[in-house]
């Protein structure tokens, strides 16, 4: 699928229960802050949010004996740090759990009256809700009807045959496996006016291809675990039998050995190549590419002839069909049983759907418990209905006057970023101009959407768990399939109102931020400038800035693929961007677990240009008057101090390691030091930063990008 830049990691929560099967971001002078405490303010009085004393930050989690230079994130969030513990039933502590769970909490309000509501009081969309919720959570019922409601697909699987058999049961969207290949319908990065077919590589049941290949202890017993995991989810089906178990773990280490790694999968020209169905068949013939397609429902033809599809990994496609066609039938069909069986097990018995997350949830994430199975409801309703929970959501707490005034807090940062632009010294004038026209031509989303999503073509029938999620995939997929030779629908979000996240998405020059982050502690109206710009102010820089980034930037001002640089540009841009990705190889979050530079270098990017634009943007802010001392503090080092506690966070080792191995953000010490270091304006703001700081660089080694 295109790629979404967000400016922070999934939801540590929905990652604990999702593999890879199944479901798995010149300035005008008035205050930005202002305009914040103005939109917000009718927000802040809905949700009664605390303010965090005495201006912003909360002092007492710093730790001012460690020297800003020798550890940043340590001196802002030091204090906090000795005492944090991740909970039991979560894999991370910290600012963004606090707003998870402030999240939560409205949600559950919202059900909690859905659920005491009588039917005569509730919309079609609501009772659906409600009933979704209230099928997920009969327990009783779920434990009754054992595994009978996924006996027809478990004997459909036992009873295919034929290779073509076994593609057209991946392909088909109603029962949630995939295969070696994955496939996805979203606008086409060459044309973005259109949707395109997407192949990519899959197959995988544990996070990404080093899970099974590196060689260190950690990724040794993970993989011992995953064995026993895979035996025990083919014991659940009747198989008792060991050498079919490790025939499924042969297999996918296999997949995993033709897969390309992370960092190359983040290379967009690389990854786009588009192919006719028959030119698919003769790329890589020993998988029954008909058979898949025709059981996703996508048609042979498009009205200017032949589909075409767009192939990712494009490399990768003939050793997977090779090794499609080389195993067995029977080991595909133990295969497809367990990957079945865990996109369907939070919805089976707990012996299941705890034999599920034993793996998932504790080898892969370090979490010890489940979440309380409501909040687990609240995650399906959110995935699945998740702009009808949103819009009773945002009606409760997300008024329209609140969008209009971040509308024109968003508005002033890409304002700032195209004065920058404007003044780059290394930036040629006809690759300037082009900059210029692109962020022009922002797109700017915020709160929620304009058109609400139609769920009328949704069945839920009450007290039908698995059918109301089967359901819920294949409604989801039709509404896509319905417009794929349609024009592109530009108003589409990819995240829910409720989301505490952001993105950016490069085929529509757009920047998103949902009503579910635009809050305390991002925001809060009651403290003062430098701590919003230092918070919420880099988070939209952050977004605006991944439309510059080493692979944003390859898309011009209507969202094409095509590059707009003159050479000299792109080598400048691009030697600047190395030294940021070395500067990140070195950082080891876990003993011997290395940041990968180049697998994080979009994020790490927008991280430093976001902090920069927003400390530009503080400025002007201030209209050339000085910001009061405040705490000691100056209003320049109390926009770095709230950047720091914006990343207050740690997280469980299993959630480190699934984050480092395999996903483009970089761990939270690392967004605060790895960037402040490279930042003039923090050096300017503690003049105690000194040569032989661990945190230290020379002038002449920070990397100066916008």
């Amino acid at each position: 699928m295109a790629t979404l830049h967000g400016a922070r990691p999934p939801n540590a929560a929905a990652l604990a229960h999702a593999g890879t099967l199944g479901e798995d971001s010149p300035m005008q002078t008035r205050s930005i802050a202002a305009l914040l405490a103005a939109a917000l303010l009718p927000l802040a009085l809905a949700s009664a949010p605390p303010a965090f004393p005495p201006w912003g930050v909360t002092l007492a989690f710093m730790d001012t004996t460690v020297a800003p230079g020798a550890d940043f994130f340590r001196y802002a969030n030091g204090d906090w740090l000795k005492s944090a513990v991740i909970p039991p039933d979560r894999q991370v502590a910290g600012v963004n759990l606090e707003l998870d769970q402030g999240n939560e909490a409205k949600l559950k309000s919202i059900i909690a009256e859905l659920r005491s509501a009588p039917d005569a009081k509730l919309t079609a969309e609501e009772r659906k809700l409600r009933d979704f919720y209230d099928a997920f959570e009969d327990t009783a019922a779920i434990e009754a009807a054992g595994l009978t409601p996924v006996e027809a697909d478990l004997k459909r699987i036992a009873a295919l045959m034929t290779y073509a058999d076994v593609a057209a049961f991946m392909g088909s969207p109603a029962t949630q496996v995939g295969g070696p290949f994955e496939i996805d319908l979203d606008i086409d990065e060459k044309n973005p006016d259109a949707y395109v077919v997407l192949l990519t590589q899959s197959g995988l049941g544990m996070p990404d291809r080093d899970y099974y290949l590196l060689e260190d202890p950690d990724s040794a017993a993970t993989r011992a675990a995953y064995r026993r995991y895979l035996g025990d989810m083919l014991a659940f089906a009747g198989v008792h039998d060991a050498a079919r178990g490790a025939a499924v773990y042969a297999l996918e280490e296999q997949i995993a050995r033709a897969h390309w790694p992370a960092a190359e999968r983040r290379e967009a020209d690389k990854v786009y190549n588009p192919l006719s169905v028959s030119a698919l068949a003769q790329l890589a013939p020993q998988f029954p590419w008909r058979s898949f397609l025709a059981a996703a429902g996508v048609p042979p033809q498009s009205p200017q002839g032949e589909r075409k599809v767009v192939v990712r990994e494009k490399s990768a496609f003939p050793k997977l069909a090779a090794l499609y066609a080389a195993t067995p039938v029977a080991v595909w069909r133990d295969y497809l049983t367990v990957h079945y069986l865990h996109a369907l097990a939070k919805y089976l018995p707990k012996s299941v759907d705890d034999t599920d997350f034993a793996f998932y949830g504790t080898v892969i994430g370090g979490q010890k418990l489940q979440l309380p199975r409501d909040l687990r409801g609240l995650d399906l309703l959110d995935r699945h209905m998740g702009e009808a929970l949103g819009k009773l959501y945002v009606a409760r707490y997300f008024p329209p006057q609140a969008k209009t005034k971040i509308q024109e807090l968003v508005a002033n940062l890409l304002k700032a970023y195209e004065a920058d632009i404007g003044t780059l010294s290394w930036m040629t004038p006809a690759t300037r101009a082009r900059a210029l026209e692109k962020i022009r031509r922002f797109t700017p989303k915020v709160g929620y959407p304009d058109a609400w999503r139609d769920y009328s073509a949704l069945a839920i029938a009450p007290g039908e768990l698995v059918r109301d999620f089967s359901n819920s995939i294949v409604f989801e997929w039709n509404r896509q399939l319905k417009r794929l030779d349609a024009p592109v629908d530009r108003a589409e979000w990819d995240m829910t109102p409720p989301t505490n996240n952001a993105y950016y998405n490069p085929t529509l020059n757009e920047i998103v931020f949902p009503a579910g982050i635009l809050q305390p502690p991002f925001f809060d109206p009651n403290a003062d400038d430098a701590v919003n710009y230092g918070e919420i102010g880099a988070t939209i820089g952050h977004e605006i800035s991944h439309g510059f980034d080493d692979q944003g930037s390859k898309y011009d001002a209507s969202g094409r693929l095509n590059n707009w640089w003159t050479d000299e540009d792109r080598r400048n841009f691009d030697a600047r961007t190395a030294a940021l990705a070395r500067q990140y190889d070195q950082y080891q979050p876990l003993p011997g677990l290395h940041v990968n530079g180049k697998l994080t270098l979009g994020e790490n990017i927008a991280d430093l240009a976001g902090l920069v634009i927003a400390y530009k943007a503080y400025h002007l802010a201030l209209g050339g008057k000085p910001a009061p001392v405040l705490s000691g503090f100056s209003g320049e080092q109390r926009f770095y101090i709230a950047y720091g506690q914006s990343w207050r966070e740690v997280w469980t080792e299993g959630l480190t390691r699934r984050i480092v191995l395999s996903n483009p953000h970089s761990p939270s010490a690392f967004r605060v030091n790895g960037v402040v270091r490279n930042d003039d304006g923090w050096y300017a703001a503690f003049a105690q930063i000194k040569p032989g700081d661990a945190y230290y660089l020379a002038p002449a080694e920070r990397v100066s990008l916008w």
